[in-house]
């Protein structure tokens, strides 16, 4: 263990560095900035880096040597030094506006959202949109940011009873962060709008258009424009 981060194994194909048990915004720039270091000094048999909310997944493939997992440790150790001596807490990666049609057909839970709170559907908006905000991470489906962390009068839990069905490109709110549905999906949390941005497409490298690390501008998108939107 380490004063900043604890190391352990999962399984025998993962170590986990842990940095945090609670979501904070220096605590996901933590992990980014983390996963960054490891995929520069990563060692051949490393598959994948993972960050989240909290900790980094790093995922490998035994190789069969005695010494693997001490020269994993080693390699960790390595780069999360570098990270301790950095000063640098910006995000290191890009910084995306995503454009949100709010309300209406295209934000159902709204209107409930704002009563709730206590404040009127354009000052939820106001909220949601005026700040610039992280992505912790990327995950539940192909390209979905989990983005945050909003500001507190915008903290509701999840809804009671999930949605079976969201359309493509819904903007969705809760525990203090956003997730944007890269595809038709249920899903629990809130519906405040829904965007015409297409996150993800396979025939894209990078598939996803948005990755730990990066920023997103949430911007207000008149509804009659949704059908007529196309990336700058």
């Amino acid at each position: 263990m380490h004063k900043s981060w604890q190391l352990t194994e999962q399984g025998d194909r993962c170590l986990l560095v842990q940095f945090s048990g609670e979501l904070s915004l220096e605590t996901g720039l933590r992990c980014t900035r983390a996963a960054r270091l490891l995929r520069a000094q990563a060692p051949a048999c490393i598959s994948d880096l993972v960050p989240s909310f909290t900790a980094v997944a790093i995922h490998f493939y035994p190789d069969g040597s005695s010494d693997q997992l001490a020269r994993l440790h080693d390699y960790v150790h390595q780069a999360l030094a570098e990270l301790d001596a950095s000063t640098d807490q910006a995000a290191p990666g890009a910084l995306v506006d995503i454009p949100v049609c709010y309300g209406g057909p295209f934000g159902p839970d709204l209107p409930a959202i704002a009563e709730q709170l206590g404040l009127s559907q354009e000052q939820v908006i106001e909220l949601h949109s005026s700040q610039v905000q992280l992505v912790f991470m990327v995950g539940f489906a192909p390209g979905a940011p989990y983005v945050g962390i909003l500001p507190e009068q915008l903290n509701v839990p999840r809804r009671a009873t999930p949605r079976t069905v969201l359309p493509k490109g819904s903007v969705a709110i809760a525990n203090q962060q956003t997730i944007i549905y890269p595809n038709e999906s249920p899903g629990g949390w809130h519906l405040i709008g829904r965007s015409p941005v297409n996150l993800f497409d396979a025939r894209r490298s990078p598939a996803a258009l948005l990755a730990p690390g990066d920023q997103v501008r949430f911007v207000s998108l008149p509804h009659e424009q949704f059908d007529h939107w196309t990336p700058a």
